[in-house]
C-alpha cells in the first residue's frame, strides 16, 4: 500500500519551498546559523557527558562497597565487631585491613608505599594480577602494585626490603588507578603472619574494613543494619558508602553538561535572530504577493501556514545537517582524545544530538512566528498599494 505524502500536493508547502529557493543565499546563511547552533549545543552536551561516562567507568568497581573506620577516639576495629558485621544479611564479603606507611627498598632504589595485611581472597576481590600469583596464607611472600613495581623495577622473584625484612615478590597487580578503598597501585600486600613480623608492637585490631555487597540497591539498608548493631550505645565505628562518590560525580558532570549546553545555546539564539531577520525581509519583499493571495481568497490561516512551513523546512534541513556533522565531528574528536569512540554510541550521547536537532527546529519556528503572524495580519488593499 502506497503512503501518501501530505506535503507533496500541498500548494502552501510548494510555495514555501519555492520561496526558500528563490532567496538561496539568504536561506543558506540562515541555515548555517542553525547548523552552527545545533553543533554547538549537541557537542557541548556530548563533551560533558563523555567526560562523565569516562570518569564513572573508572570508579565503576568502587560503588558497591562500604568502608568502615574506627570512630574518633577509637583506636581500631575489633575482631568482635568484625564478627558482628558478618552477621548482617546481604554482605558478599568483609575484608578487614591493617596498614602501615613504609619506605620500600630494592637494590639502590627506594619508594614509599603502604604495607597491607590482607587475606588472599580479599585482595583477589579488590584487584587483578598482571603477572605471577597471590601470596599464600602464613607465607613471607608479597604482592606489589604496578606503580611500586615500575618505580623499583622489580620482577617476579625479586626480594624487596621492608623495615629491614626481606619479602619475595610473587605477584604484580594490574594498574587500577585512583580508588577509595585501598591503594592497589603503590601498595605492598602480605599475609597476617608476615605483617606481625614486620610490626610486632602494633596494637591488635584493624585500621579499616571493606564490605562488598550482593546488591548495590541494598547498600543503604546494610549500612543502617551495621550501625544499629555496633553503635547501639556509643559511636564505635564510622561507615562511608562509596556510592556517594559516584553520585557526586554524576551530579557534578550533569551540571557541567548543562552549563556547556547553555553556552552552546547562545549560538542557537543568534540563529533565531538571523531567521527572524530573513523572514521579516521576505515578508516585506512579498507584500504585494501576499495581497494578491488574500484578494483571491487566501485566509490568514493559509498565509500563516505558508510562512511557518518556510521556517519549518529551513529548521529541519539545517538541524539534520547539524546533527550529522556533530556525529561525525564527535566521533573523530573522541577517537583522538580517548582512543575509544564507543562512548559516542551511548544512548545518553545520542539524546544530546536529538536535543540539539529539536532545539534547532524549535528555534527556527520561533524565529519565523512573528513574521508569519505579521504577514497573516496584512489587509489586502494595503498590501496591493505597498511600494
Amino acid at each position: 500500500m502506497k503512503i501518501a505524502d501530505p506535503l507533496k500536493d500541498n500548494m502552501y508547502a510548494e510555495l514555501a519551498k519555492r520561496n526558500l529557493k528563490r532567496q538561496s543565499v539568504r536561506t543558506i546563511l540562515a541555515a548555517i546559523g542553525i547548523i552552527i547552533g545545533v553543533i554547538a549545543i549537541s557537542s557541548m552536551g556530548i563533551l560533558g557527558n563523555t567526560m562523565k561516562l569516562s570518569v564513572t567507568d573508572s570508579f565503576a568497581d568502587i560503588g558497591d562497597k562500604l568502608m568502615v573506620y574506627p570512630a574518633p577516639g577509637e583506636e581500631s576495629i575489633s575482631e568482635k565487631q568484625i564478627d558482628q558485621i558478618r552477621k548482617v544479611a546481604g554482605i558478599d564479603e568483609i575484608i578487614p585491613l591493617r596498614s602501615h606507611g613504609e619506605l620500600i627498598e630494592y637494590k639502590n632504589k627506594k619508594s614509599f608505599g603502604s604495607v597491607y595485611d590482607i587475606e588472599e581472597s580479599g585482595l583477589a576481590n579488590l584487584a587483578e594480577l598482571e603477572e605471577g600469583r597471590f601470596f599464600k596464607s602464613g607465607s613471607t611472600d608479597c604482592v606489589v602494585g604496578s606503580s611500586t613495581a615500575e618505580n623499583l623495577e622489580v620482577t617476579i622473584g625479586s626480594k624487596i626490603v621492608v623495615d629491614d625484612s626481606k619479602l619475595r615478590v610473587v605477584g604484580i597487580l594490574k594498574e587500577r588507578g585512583l580508588g577509595f578503598d585501598i591503594d592497589t597501585d603503590s601498595g605492598i600486600f602480605t599475609s597476617s603472619a608476615m605483617y606481625d613480623k614486620l610490626y610486632p608492637d602494633e596494637d591488635e585490631g584493624y585500621n579499616s574494613a571493606i564490605i562488598t555487597v550482593d546488591d548495590i540497591d541494598e547498600l543503604d539498608r546494610i549500612q543502617e543494619d551495621i550501625e544499629d548493631r555496633i553503635n547501639k550505645k556509643d559511636e564505635l565505628i564510622m561507615i562511608f558508602a562509596t556510592n556517594m562518590i559516584t553520585e557526586s560525580i554524576d551530579g557534578v558532570f550533569d551540571a557541567i553538561s548543562l552549563f556547556l549546553m547553555g553556552i552552546g545555546s547562545i549560538s542557537l539564539l543568534v540563529a533565531g535572530v538571523s531567521i527572524l531577520n530573513v523572514m521579516l525581509m521576505s515578508t516585506m519583499e512579498r507584500t504585494k504577493e501576499i495581497g494578491v493571495m488574500k484578494a483571491v481568497g487566501a485566509s490568514r490561516k493559509d498565509i500563516l501556514k505558508m510562512f511557518l512551513l518556510e521556517a519549518l523546512f529551513l529548521g529541519v534541513a539545517a538541524s539534520l545537517i547539524g546533527g550529522l556533522l556533530t556525529l561525525g565531528g564527535s566521533y573523530m574528536i573522541i577517537s583522538y582524545i580517548m582512543d575509544d569512540a564507543a562512548y559516542l554510541l551511548k544512548f545518553s550521547n545520542i539524546v544530546y544530538i536529538l536535543q540539539g536537532i529539536f532545539f534547532g527546529i524549535g528555534t527556527s519556528l520561533l524565529g519565523g512566528m512573528y513574521p508569519a503572524w505579521k504577514a497573516s495580519r496584512m489587509r489586502p488593499l494595503d498590501a496591493l498599494r505597498y511600494e
